[in-house]
């Protein structure tokens, strides 16, 4: 890149304010391209962050931040504001272990306010930093910058219709690029897909008001009641129905013209009470091949810039994959099942099935909570619905989980996707709080496959249990086993010894089967003799299996990966008490903190859940115990446990 690049005089916000409008237009191009050369390499949020270039330099032109705050909705199309935020310099380790976050998080900076990952968020965040602001007597100016994808979430319009009851100093900035990961789909889109793109309300936003005054027609309609006006005024003007919730109504503008967003938001300072600013934008501008297909290029590996296309890959089918496939299968013989996703067909693999059954997929939206709801009540009317939803996304929607489904023992099955360690995205994201705020609930049945042939059977054997039923799997590619032709139904609360061994009894579940039977063949090297159990089911749980690892080995390991605090290993332990059996019992799980961002492999190391993690750990533990002839060994040689950051 040319050392005498604009962008490489940028530090702070302030540095924009004397660049001519040439230079900001240069700095626009300079932005992209080191956008496309770091993500191409790094893989992240690519075509989000192309859409909101000028967007986010008119921002920061208009507001004095960190005084003035801003608050991004998701935070995933934060890249440009992190650039002009004083971290351009270590961009290059962006979403790697110790480099820059994927997100807001204020930690890394003080422009960052929030630390952001979910959807539907940002307007109560705002709202709150304005309330604050209005009671400790200040004078900052703070903005919500919400996806129209974004916008389909009840969260912020229950925000929004607490704004326009308070009326304080707060500006909305819709990007408006009609996309969230795929498409946005619902009224609401239909609703601002006119108002966009209907050249009346353009012309008809700034001089209807006058137009009513000077006709005939219009001057009757005033005398004879501002009820009748505003009617008129209803089948006119964009924006009412953000007018009617009580907020100035500003657009639409040009999200990539850096002038009129930056004077925009000049004028909605100086609004004494809630304005929102609808501006339009493209997702991907600037790179071809993020314009084309913007939903690939929402969040994407490492690629090639000339191609467009993903650097290599393992060659194995992803769980994601096998999941889409395999309902489809499932799908063609029983003509109940119906599939739903919140705003995600590609991304939890139900692309397939939506081409395949289009009139059996909903796509509700960035909307969970109504996922749930609806999955409810289809499946109250005879249908087999089948939800998939990331597992750190399922949980916007527990109470749902409660009490529309599971507390009348409804059948519904959750296909949880992304659920343990994910790798780049980081703490907002990572799918490791599930077996705990699911393990609790009544009547829920819970299975992890060990790989993805064993998705394809418990598919199957949700599909024909009774009452509510979650899969949840890893993100990323399977190991590469050969699939069923014909899945079978595994026997409910049914654990598989996979290793048979005497001195210790390795409980695993999920992915974390694979690595307790590395672990095992290192441990055999140290002398130990490990059996391997694959869980299977976290619940019901297999109080055989358990009480049989607990009588014939000397410790009883717990692996898995998720949180300690209420899950797999605890209803091991719960078990044990329940059934009057006393046994050293280790615990390994994701530590009780959020773990950050970096590779799958690299943060499975950090927390010990890789095999060589499981490893020392088993040996510290039996050098704790009353020592064998096999576990001699000195305390200097005792592998340590390391710890997320």
């Amino acid at each position: 890149m040319c050392a005498e690049r604009i962008l490489d005089t940028i530090d702070s916000p302030a540095d924009l304010k004397p660049l001519s409008r040439d230079q900001l237009e240069q700095l626009a191009r300079e932005i992209r391209e080191l956008l496309i050369e770091t993500v191409s390499k790094t893989g992240g949020h690519l075509a989000p962050n192309l859409g909101v270039v000028e967007l986010t330099i008119g921002l920061h032109r208009a507001l004095d931040c960190p005084h003035d705050k801003i608050v991004w909705d998701v935070g995933h199309q934060a890249y440009v504001h992190k650039l002009l935020t004083g971290r351009r310099e270590r961009f290059d380790t962006l979403r790697t272990y110790g480099g820059v976050c994927g997100f807001p998080k204020r930690s890394e900076s003080p422009y960052d306010v929030h630390d952001t990952g979910h959807a539907s968020t940002s307007v109560s965040v705002a709202l709150g930093y304005a309330c604050a602001r209005d009671l400790v007597g200040g004078d900052e100016t703070i903005v919500a910058v919400i996806g129209d994808g974004s916008l389909t979430g009840g969260m912020a319009f229950e925000a929004l219709n607490h704004l326009g009851h308070l009326q304080t100093r707060l500006i909305v900035v819709l990007n408006d690029n009609e996309m969230s990961i795929s498409r946005n789909v619902g009224a609401l889109a239909s609703y601002l897909g006119r108002v966009r793109l209907d050249r009346r309300y353009r012309r008809l936003r700034d001089d209807v008001e006058s137009a009513l005054a000077r006709t005939k027609l219009g001057a009757a309609m005033v005398a004879a009641g501002e009820a009748a006006k505003e009617s008129f005024k209803q089948l006119l003007v964009p924006g009412m129905l953000f007018e009617e919730l009580g907020l100035k109504y500003v657009g639409p503008i040009d999200g990539h013209d850096i002038g009129q967003v930056e004077g925009a938001i000049r004028a909605a300072k100086d609004v004494d009470g809630p304005v929102l600013i609808h501006a339009v934008t493209r997702k991907g501008k600037g790179y071809v091949h993020a314009e084309d297909r913007p939903d690939a290029f929402h969040g994407i590996s490492p690629f090639s810039i000339e191609s467009g296309k993903i650097n290599g890959s393992s060659g194995s089918l992803s769980y994601t994959e096998v999941f889409g496939r395999a309902l489809v299968a499932e799908a063609e013989r029983d003509e109940r099942i119906v599939a739903i996703t919140a705003a995600m067909p590609s991304g939890t693999g139900l692309s397939y099935f939506a081409e395949r059954f289009p009139e059996r997929f909903f796509d509700v939206g960035i909307a969970e909570e109504h996922a749930v709801g609806l999955a409810a009540g289809l499946a109250s009317g005879g249908l087999v619905p089948v939800v998939a939803i990331y597992s750190t996304f399922l949980q916007r929607a527990y109470d749902q989980l409660i009490m529309d489904v599971a507390l009348q023992g409804l059948h519904v099955v959750f296909a949880m996707d992304r659920a343990g360690i994910v790798g780049e995205d980081g703490p907002t994201h990572h799918g490791v709080f599930d077996l705990t705020y699911l393990r609790s609930v009544p009547g829920f049945s819970i299975l992890a496959p060990a790989d993805e042939a064993e998705l394809v059977h418990m598919l199957r054997t949700a599909i024909v249990a009774d009452g509510p039923v979650a899969i949840r799997y890893p993100r990323g590619a399977g190991k590469g086993v050969p699939l069923p032709t014909e899945p079978a139904v595994l026997e409910a609360g049914r654990a598989e010894v996979r290793r048979q061994g005497s001195d210790v009894a390795l409980l695993a579940v999920g992915r974390m089967v694979g690595v307790a039977e590395e672990a095992a063949a290192l441990l055999a090297d140290d002398g130990v003799d490990a059996t391997v159990v694959n869980a299977r089911w976290v619940k019901p749980l297999d109080l055989e299996a358990v009480s049989e690892a607990a009588r014939r080995h000397r410790l009883v390991v717990t692996v898995e990966e998720s949180s300690g605090c209420g899950g797999f290993g605890a209803a091991v332990l719960e078990a044990l008490a329940d059934l009057g059996i006393d046994v050293p019992v280790l615990r390994l799980a994701v530590p009780d903190c959020f773990v950050t961002h970096g590779a799958t492999d690299v943060l499975l190391h950090e927390i010990g859940l890789d095999p060589e993690g499981v490893r020392g750990a088993v040996l510290g533990r039996l050098l704790d115990l009353a020592p064998g002839p096999r576990e001699r060994r000195s305390s200097a040689e005792r592998p340590a446990r390391r710890r997320a950051r």
